[in-house]
């Protein structure tokens, strides 16, 4: 995957950034509401791809903070994705507010579940929301061990937008 840079006035990103705003995924996720359904969902997959192989460098380095924060942002990709494309009601929600909140992530992926009768899509989820929850106090190899789950998810994520293409 290749990037582009965009360029935005350092003490805005400083003071967004102490405000707790993630300013990269509040940019991306603004972008990718820009684009039709379809072509967001693939965009977030795609995106999770390289956020969870990220996650496993981290791991291989040692680093558990980091690799948790990239397996709970591979996973929201991949919820979003999916909600995107089935045109969940947390997906309409999210639309009208804005932005995607970490309610409307968790009863999408129980939504999606349920509907889809698909766990691994909420099991993903609340394995990846432990991780971010809890990251400074987890070593590496729990993470690691549960990694495999966010790895599941990104596959179910993957099966279901292609199925549904045919």
């Amino acid at each position: 995957m290749e990037f582009v840079e965009i360029k935005i006035p350092k003490p805005v990103y400083e003071l967004l950034s102490r405000r707790g705003v993630d300013v990269e995924a509040e940019v991306l996720d603004k972008l990718l509401s820009e684009l039709d359904p379809p072509e967001e969902a693939a965009e977030r997959v795609r995106l999770a791809e390289r956020l969870y192989a990220e996650a496993v460098q981290y791991v291989e380095r040692g680093d558990p903070v980091q690799a948790s924060e990239k397996l709970y942002k591979a996973a929201e990709e991949c919820v979003k994705a999916l909600a995107t494309w089935f045109k969940t009601p947390e997906a309409a929600e999210a639309r009208r507010e804005g932005r995607w909140r970490t309610k409307l992530l968790a009863r999408a992926a129980k939504t999606l579940s349920a509907v889809l009768n698909q766990p691994q899509i909420n099991i993903g989820w609340s394995v990846a929301y432990d991780l971010h929850v809890h990251e400074a106090a987890l070593a590496v190899e729990h993470v690691k061990a549960a990694a495999p789950q966010i790895e599941k998810l990104l596959e179910t994520a993957r099966a279901l937008l292609r199925s549904s293409h045919t």
